[in-house]
């Protein structure tokens, strides 16, 4: 029975964690891995000049991405916090789907979006284990965004162009999104700990392409519209200071 007993108060000092409260002014930074997992769809390729089409049943997809990322978040008393979040700008690849299918990759770019996060913090400051919910937003724009030859030969044949003789390039429209999260934070000791969170960001963009000459005279102008969705994970180690 004392064994027992003297079992259950250690568990129980275990899950207090009275060495790592958190209180207001705290700080804690993390850095850890982004697993990124669009839920995406998209719109058919429209050409919007010189003549508006569509070309019928096309789509595209994007690939999972990781990447390296860091937090630094600010606790304005022992249950709410303000977080920063940014990672290293990870890079997506775009896929045909439908009738661009047999296009292959069709380009690929780099996603910046920082973000900022309003937390609270179930449990007490004195817990090692702390669920928490997060709202919060994010700002996302694009760059290094790039084509493939085999997308670049079929917009050439669409336009009845010879591959050589026009080139077309791409952007993506930057965006604010709101960002949903909800993980846990555990804190082995005063200073260090470990976080786990899945975030939801509702986030659409569109691609617009401009096909020109290769003197740069315009042949052809076209967009598609991309829902990104993704689920975002996180994991990540922290030093509270």
């Amino acid at each position: 029975m004392k064994k027992t007993m003297f079992a259950l108060a250690a568990l129980g000092a275990l899950a207090s964690g009275s060495a790592s409260a958190q209180n207001a002014g705290d700080w804690v930074v993390g850095a850890g891995w982004f697993h990124l997992a669009p839920q995406d769809s998209s719109k058919p390729l429209t050409v919007t000049s010189p003549v508006q089409s569509v070309l019928p049943g096309s789509g595209a997809s994007v690939k999972d991405s990781d990447t390296f990322g860091f937090n630094i978040g600010y606790f304005i008393d022992s249950h709410w916090a303000v977080e920063g979040v940014l990672g290293v700008p990870p890079k997506f690849k775009l896929n045909g789907t439908g009738t661009l299918g047999r296009v292959g990759q069709l380009g690929e770019a780099r996603q910046w979006s920082p973000t900022i996060l309003a937390k609270y913090f179930f449990n007490e400051g004195n817990d090692a284990f702390r669920p928490f919910v997060g709202l919060g937003g994010t700002y996302v724009w694009y760059s290094d965004v790039k084509l493939t030859s085999n997308l670049q030969g079929a917009l050439a044949s669409q336009f009845h162009q010879s591959p050589y003789a026009v080139n077309t390039t791409a952007k993506l429209d930057s965006a604010f999104a709101p960002v949903l999260n909800a993980g846990v934070a555990y804190q082995f000791d005063k200073h260090w700990g470990v976080s786990f969170s899945v975030s939801y960001i509702p986030l659409k963009t569109k691609a617009k392409l401009t096909t020109t000459t290769v003197s740069g005279l315009p042949v052809a102008r076209s967009e598609a519209s991309l829902k990104l969705n993704p689920i975002v994970t996180y994991v990540a180690a922290t030093y509270r200071f």
